[in-house]
């Protein structure tokens, strides 16, 4: 994996202040063919990756990352590996951010589906939206300059703040 400067999604409040790097920042990205086999490999490279660079991040968080890493790899394997054989993973790791992201070469952006209880599937980037936003965090489908997409969620290291508690 190579090992280049990252910028942070937009997360709200203030930009970061420019400071020294800290030892687990940076963005690591690899290429994986789009076969079913190449989701739980894309899932332990991640958790490995975690590991490996000290990133504070809690159980709940890496488990979070994990099943989005999942989703969308398993999205690109079923759904773009006809125009796509390759699928790319991107970690990028701020100060205090985690972004993970999986890009391929088909042109569709795809949208979360609500909830259908009469299928079967479908409903992956739904979860990915709601655990992103569950974790504080955001999500989106961008295309690429190549004509593929890349769809990404960035959640906080730290936990979101509690919501206030209405006094009374």
């Amino acid at each position: 994996m190579d090992v280049s400067g990252s910028v942070p999604p937009v997360m709200g409040g203030e930009p970061e202040v420019a400071a020294a790097p800290l030892a687990y920042e940076g963005v690591w990205r690899f290429t994986a063919p789009a076969i079913e086999e190449s989701v739980p490999q894309a899932r332990r490279a991640v958790r490995e990756l975690l590991g490996r660079q000290g990133v504070p991040a809690d159980q709940d968080l890496v488990y979070s990352l994990l099943l989005i890493v999942s989703e969308l790899v398993t999205n690109s394997v079923r759904h773009a590996a006809l125009l796509s054989p390759e699928v790319a993973v991107e970690v990028a790791i701020g100060r205090e951010w985690v972004r993970v992201a999986v890009e391929d070469n088909h042109p569709y952006r795809p949208k979360a589906l609500e909830a259908d209880f009469g299928q079967t599937g479908g409903r992956g980037l739904l979860l990915v939206r709601e655990i992103t936003l569950e974790a504080g965090g955001v999500c989106d489908v961008e295309h690429t300059s190549t004509g593929g997409k890349v769809i990404w969620a960035a959640l906080p290291l730290a936990p979101p703040p509690a919501p206030p508690v209405p006094a009374g």
